[in-house]
């Protein structure tokens, strides 16, 4: 079978998954229906989005810098992007980490989760976790028209030439379900073209087996084919047989216009491949099962860190909603590591004992002959790992079978034990104590760690976890034919326009792994493990004394990568942070009965969490009061920037109108930079239109020793304030510097260029001597 072809089978069929993105020169730059572009909140994300089809999203052109530590792609249902109701959708390759690495224009696909399409979700965003803040995001309109396969006619014609309704899968494939015809004649092809019928000017297309030979009998048979090179359902007004010879139309179809189908892979950018169903079964000695179904059969890969004379076994449980080991249908599989031979014997778990008279954890054949239905396709000892991949039938072949279900969960069983002398499964040591579900039938998740040998595609893809070997695994190879396929298509479809579903008896949607355990509550947020302090840049602090007049600017930044906030607190930031008069999260030294003012630019507009960061002082050294829990707000006090109602609510007042210190997108990375002075030369103060906002605070007796600017709205932005009785106190020490007026910059924060931010508050300060010192540092 042609690879292309049983490409075109796998999307179909639901065995592909985007795995690897290629640039693909094309005449036709069709993503789908475009939903908007996103919105540019922060990390430089950007792109734009389209419905490639009920559950598939793509970004065009995605960028984002890779700095936070906790961000990832979100969906939901709430009007704006929110921790309530939302999704994590898992990356382009399929994988559940943050999104570390940078993008830069690149185009990605994204299915929705499991059961849920976008009639479901009002949003899509880049969301960050741990500081619950939306770097960009876009709306997805209620009456969005996305695209989605198309039913049209059936074939009917002369040669017995048949089908049922013929469904448009994307704008270069179509599924003909039950396709007949005598294969009598002697050169007919499957033949497109312009117009609305047949004619010696159209187009052979290969048959499901990519050839373009005269075309054999069928009988009923489902089959999907794809049309070639740049050619789209678009450019066509009609499908049939044709007998190229003979110029005799056999039968065909006309194409309506304006179908609203998804695009192709190839359309997308996408390279596919045969991307595999993954899920870890024992953690501690790395044990995952593979999987992806082909046709009437599916193709399994056991993986695990074995000991020699170890076994590790899989299969499916007689009840299927509970991991039952009586009953169960399983297969016992090892590699012997001097001659690299692996063995997959195909069991059935009669009782809890070693197999004795066919009594027992017994081999089928030793049990009744010709009941193995294991097929070994391969195996391999590689650095440690044995891996055994076999094929079965998804239906029972005997009394000891249990089948295996594509259309809803069912309970595995799994285990992992010593080989007796005869090579037969012993007791297992380690082995699924819980009930565990699978849904075998599911839309491809890789729920592993990145395997081992899949080649990056670019510069964003060096960062793979490559702890785990990976074995060539391609079900295709194995598979049945296209004829022997059940014809069911899981996507809904529509007769020509989207009206009334025409599908009610599709399979049920696909859940993920599941295991019966009590129903978790929702986790509090969670605390960023500690920070390496090691390598962290020196930023002065500000002493008591300086400025004269207590006047301090209070405005966002960059966190200053491994050298900056994370190194300098041990706290992970989300990669903003608050500047001090232009310094970095400096400490600051206060002294009792004096007033300071904090003029602060950290943002205005509450609707933008990204841009609304309201200064505020505490005795809290993580920040955030307005996401912390009732229990928490109870043990934090509060200095200054909110205002307390008499019904007791907070309202923060330390907000105005937001200026950031932004870094060159075009230089090198904050890490890159020896110096605080160093990489402070390459950042700009860019502002917002509007005012500052003012708050004053005046330390007392009663404040403690040490608390904290921080953010009200987002955790981890800032540093510590030391309260001191006196300045002449002798916990510190440091000369006065040279007063100098300085006027901080500022810069356009309009793309075109045309609009010009009004500059920061004009004051003195003695902070120009430290400023001009550390801008003249060397990288």
């Amino acid at each position: 079978m042609a690879p292309k072809v049983q490409i075109l089978l796998n999307v179909v069929f639901g065995l592909i998954c985007c795995n690897s993105v290629t640039t693909v020169s094309s005449s036709f730059p069709y993503y789908g229906t475009k939903i908007g572009a996103l919105t540019r909140l922060h990390h430089g994300v950007s792109g734009d989005v389209y419905a490639v089809d009920s559950r598939t999203l793509f970004i065009k052109n995605f960028n984002y810098d890779g700095e936070a530590p906790a961000a990832y792609f979100y969906v939901g249902h709430t009007p704006k992007p929110s921790n309530d109701g939302a999704q994590r959708l898992r990356d382009e390759r399929g994988g559940e980490n943050a999104l570390t690495r940078r993008y830069r224009n690149k185009d990605i696909t994204l299915p929705l989760p499991d059961g849920k399409t976008l009639r479901d979700i009002k949003w899509f965003s880049i969301w960050c976790d741990e500081f619950a803040v939306n770097f960009g995001d876009v709306s997805i309109p209620s009456d969005l028209d996305f695209p989605r396969p198309q039913k049209i006619a059936p074939l009917k014609g002369v040669h017995e030439v048949s089908s049922d309704n013929i469904v448009i899968v994307d704008a270069q494939t179509l599924l003909i379900p039950n396709f007949s015809y005598d294969g009598e004649a002697p050169d007919a092809k499957f033949w497109v073209g312009r117009g609305q019928r047949p004619s010696p000017q159209g187009l052979r297309i290969p048959d499901e087996n990519g050839k373009e030979i005269p075309l054999r009998r069928y009988e009923r048979k489902t089959i999907v084919l794809t049309l070639p090179d740049d050619l789209t359902i678009f450019d066509i007004g009609h499908f049939g047989v044709w007998c190229e010879a003979f110029t005799v139309d056999f039968g065909h179809v006309r194409i309506p216009e304006g179908l609203n189908v998804p695009p192709s892979l190839k359309m997308l950018g996408i390279s596919p491949q045969s991307r595999l169903n993954c899920e870890v079964l024992y953690d501690d000695l790395a044990f995952e099962v593979r999987w992806a179904v082909a046709g009437d059969s599916i193709v399994i890969q056991l993986i695990a860190k074995l000991d020699p004379n170890e076994y590790m076994s899989f299969g499916v449980s007689k009840n299927p909603e509970k991991s039952s080991m009586i009953g169960a249908d399983a297969v016992v599989s090892w590699v012997e590591k001097d001659t690299g031979k692996g063995y997959a014997e195909d069991y059935y778990l009669g009782d809890k004992s070693q197999c004795s008279g066919g009594h027992g954890v017994c081999p089928k054949v030793k049990i009744e002959n010709g009941t193995n239905s294991i097929r070994l396709l391969n195996a391999a000892w590689v650095n440690g790992y044995s891996i055994v991949t076999y094929q079965r039938s998804l239906q029972s072949n005997s009394k000891f079978d249990v089948p295996i279900l594509t259309n809803s969960s069912q309970a595995i069983v799994w285990g992992i034990g010593p080989l007796n002398e005869r090579n037969e499964a012993s007791y297992h040591t380690h082995f699924s104590r819980i009930s565990t579900l699978i849904d075998f039938g599911r839309q491809p998740i890789w729920n592993c760690p990145s395997p081992e040998g899949l080649k990056p595609d670019d510069e964003n893809d060096k960062e793979e976890d490559t702890s785990k070997p990976y074995m060539e695994f391609n079900p295709s190879k194995a598979s049945t034919t296209p004829s022997q396929v059940n014809g069911q298509f899981e996507e809904e479809f529509y007769d020509k326009r989207p009206l009334a579903l025409q599908n009610p008896n599709r399979r049920q949607e696909s859940r993920p792994l599941e295991q019966s355990r009590p129903h978790q509550p929702p986790r509090p947020v969670p605390t960023p493990k500690p920070a390496s302090k090691t390598g962290a840049w020196d930023i002065p602090a500000i002493q008591c004394y300086e400025p004269e007049d207590g006047v301090f600017y209070a405005q966002m930044g960059p966190t200053g990568g491994k050298h900056g906030y994370s190194a300098i607190t041990g706290h992970v930031g989300w990669g903003i942070s608050w500047y001090i008069n232009g310094l970095l999260i400096p400490e600051i030294h206060v002294v009792r009965g004096k007033t300071y003012t904090f003029v602060v630019e950290g943002g205005i507009d509450s609707d933008i969490p990204a841009k609304y960061h309201p200064f505020y002082i505490t005795d809290d050294s993580i920040g955030g009061y307005e996401h912390k829990r009732e229990e928490e707000k109870k043990a934090v006090r509060i200095f200054a920037g909110v205002h307390r109602s008499r019904s007791g609510q907070l309202t923060p007042t330390g907000v105005g109108r937001l200026c950031n210190w932004t870094p060159d997108v075009d230089g090198p990375p904050a890490d890159d930079y020896q110096s605080f002075g160093a990489y402070q030369r390459t950042l700009t103060l860019k502002c917002d239109h509007g005012e500052p906002g003012v708050i004053t605070w005046t330390p007392d007796r009663d404040t403690p020793d040490t608390v904290y600017y921080q953010c009200f709205t987002h955790r981890y932005l800032g540093w510590k304030i030391h309260v001191h009785d006196a300045c002449e106190d002798p916990g510190f020490s440091a000369s006065a510097s040279e007063n100098q007026e300085v006027r901080i910059p500022f810069a356009n924060v309009d793309d075109a260029g045309d609009v010009t931010a009004e500059a920061s508050i004009r004051h003195e300060t003695k902070m120009e001597s430290v400023l001009l010192k550390l801008s003249k540092q060397a990288f």
